[in-house]
């Protein structure tokens, strides 16, 4: 399953002696010239039954990014379970599929891109399907199709904070669930997101940019960490390029929705 990006791993490499990132102005248009894909790589919990919750953040957070100025044709869902064929159903969470379909993406919107995966984590990555993602792997994919423009990628998973290194660069904001070291908190079968993914669809509705964002989901993450009795704190982990950090804040979400804040971040009962 892995073999095709694995092949690019060393080719990932390559993208080091890429000319140096430009700050781009961005248009009046915002992130409708962004490419984004979101992943969700399991359907169960953290016990081993059915759950929802990956799903439902990468469902919820497709609308919540249309509704905050990304063009829908521009957006990729990706499922384990729910993969289907018709308009508008999520594509299988298949390591060739997404490479593929970020691929046309970004070869049609070119301002920006997107990458954002949920799924349980480990020390060696991420799970995607029945395959754990290592960071080479995942950087491969970044550096391959989003290439030099700027670049947000959300790692949602415990021990998530293991991409941070590989994924770092100029164009690259990188945010992810928890340290290298730690678990985060909120897959179980009666959860209805992470505490994360909350954080996340809840910081939204009043971030200005997706700098502001990551700071606003970290303090989030904290608050409901010790609220609920989580420890030890899973510590999600920001870094912005240094070309990238005067790029974002001119690239603001739009305000065209409702405020989703109550619904994502309705109390539940930490994970054991």
């Amino acid at each position: 399953m892995l073999r095709r990006l694995i092949g690019l791993v060393l080719l990932g490499w390559l993208a080091l002696a890429a000319p140096v990132f430009a700050q781009p102005a961005p248009a009046d248009d915002g992130f409708a010239n962004w490419a984004a894909v979101i992943v969700a790589g399991d359907w169960r919990a953290h016990g081993g039954g059915p759950s929802e919750v990956f799903d439902n953040a990468r469902r919820d957070l497709a609308k919540a990014l249309a509704a905050d100025g990304f063009a829908p044709d521009h957006i990729r869902q990706f499922s384990v379970r729910e993969a289907g064929t018709g308009a508008g159903a999520p594509l299988k969470s298949d390591p060739d599929v997404i490479y593929d379909q970020l691929g046309q993406l970004t070869a049609r919107a070119s301002a920006g891109c997107l990458v954002y995966f949920t799924s349980h984590g480990s020390p060696d990555g991420i799970l995607v399907d029945e395959s754990i993602w290592p960071p080479g792997v995942m950087a491969a994919l970044v550096d391959q199709t989003c290439g030099q423009r700027p670049t947000v990628v959300v790692i949602s998973a415990c021990f998530s904070g293991v991409f941070a290194p590989a994924l770092a660069g100029r164009n690259r904001m990188v945010l992810t669930a928890a340290r290298a070291d730690r678990a985060s908190f909120g897959c179980g079968q009666e959860d209805r997101y992470t505490f994360f993914d909350a954080c996340v669809l809840g910081e939204l509705a009043s971030a200005h940019d997706f700098a502001a964002l990551g700071v606003a989901v970290q303090r989030c993450v904290a608050r409901r960490e010790r609220a609920l009795g989580a420890s030890p704190p899973s510590e999600p982990q920001l870094e912005v390029g240094l070309a990238l950090r005067p790029v974002l804040p001119l690239y603001a979400f739009s305000r065209t929705r409702g405020d989703t804040r109550s619904a994502a971040l309705s109390p539940r009962p930490p994970a054991p």
